[in-house]
């Protein structure tokens, strides 16, 4: 089979990218080496996702993407330095493949940043995504996965929770539009008859992870000596997922939508199990076997206080079923993160 990954130079897309190539499929990477981070992240992201072990020598941004798409074309594999917000470069890469299905996970991530550039958030989360159903029309794509975030459930009372609960109060532009994501899906699956299944993931984590997450920044600074930003009183929780059983999920809505027609469903994949923020430092105090020094500060704005997946639904319907608890998925990450 032949998948398009847009995103597929970041944290979760490589690990896909990675995992499709091992299990013999050919795959077209779309990614913008957006300048949220580090370009060089994302090079070394997609050569590892392509088993490349190369001595990168870096220059300037341009310079070093072309070297790499050079150096990671192959008979199964295709790298295209794309935004999504460009339609009509989406259609040039599209003339020359012959796409069975895409498997959308390029975004502006981040509920923080999100508040200070709303407009940019809603063109490449609304907007880029409309161009891929669009092409999926002219194209005649008919099975599409899209990444949507647990964001999207605000700050709901009842955990935990459900693909059924109302998600009309966001509280950031970024999960209003990963809410829109999941609105407009429907209106392309119901006009166009395009299958689809929408993935609310929840807080992933593991190795690639961008800098930016908290386990990635406390680890780093905690190494430092430094201070951690530590917001509110330790209680706000997550329901952390080890990036392995992200992808599996994945791999298995593929495989849904494959055997499968007439699909719309929305489906959380998290790990079910909830991590206050204390608990959370104090594992990666543990696995570092160093002690953070902590900078107090008050809960930002677009924070929520706790997520919770109910995953019922993705163990019924496709078969998921989490298996890294959140220790020994601290413990691979910290090991990452000391090699790298």
């Amino acid at each position: 089979m032949v998948y398009l990954v847009t995103g597929g130079s970041g944290f979760i897309g490589s690990h896909l990218v990675e995992r499709l190539l091992k299990n013999g499929h050919s795959v077209i990477n779309i990614d913008n080496f957006d300048n949220f981070y580090s370009y060089q992240i994302k090079i070394k992201n997609t050569l590892e996702s392509i088993g490349k072990n190369i001595d990168f020598e870096f220059s300037d941004k341009e310079t070093d993407i072309q070297k790499l798409i050079s150096a990671a074309h192959s008979d199964r594999y295709s790298i295209y330095y794309q935004d999504i917000r460009n339609k009509k470069g989406l259609e040039d890469i599209l003339k020359k493949h012959k796409v069975d299905l895409i498997i959308h996970l390029a975004a502006l991530a981040g509920v923080r940043p999100s508040i200070e550039r709303p407009l940019e958030y809603e063109e490449v989360n609304v907007r880029g995504t409309m161009n891929l159903w669009e092409l999926c029309k002219e194209f005649n794509i008919k099975k599409f996965i899209c990444a949507s975030s647990s964001s999207v459930y605000g700050n709901n009372p009842k955990v935990p929770f459900s693909e059924t609960d109302n998600v009309d109060c966001p509280i950031s532009p970024y999960a209003a539009t990963k809410k829109s994501g999941e609105v407009l899906g429907h209106v392309y699956h119901h006009l166009y008859d395009i299958d689809m299944i929408q993935l609310r993931f929840f807080t992933v984590y593991g190795p690639r992870q961008r800098p930016d997450l908290a386990i990635h920044k406390f680890t780093k600074l905690i190494l430092e000596g430094k201070e951690i930003p530590f917001y509110g009183d330790g209680n706000t929780a997550r329901d952390y997922t080890y990036v392995d059983d992200i992808i599996d999920g994945v791999t298995k809505s593929i495989q849904y939508l494959e055997q499968h027609s007439k699909v719309y469903e929305i489906i959380n994949l998290g790990e079910s199990e909830v991590i206050t923020l204390s608990e959370m430092l104090s594992t990666i105090e543990n696995a570092l076997q160093r002690t953070a020094i902590k900078k107090v500060l008050p809960m930002q704005p677009g924070d929520v206080q706790k997520t919770n997946a109910d995953i019922t639904k993705a163990t019924t319907l496709i078969g998921y079923h989490p298996t890294t608890k959140f220790q020994n998925g601290i413990k691979k990450f910290v090991e990452w993160f000391l090699r790298k």
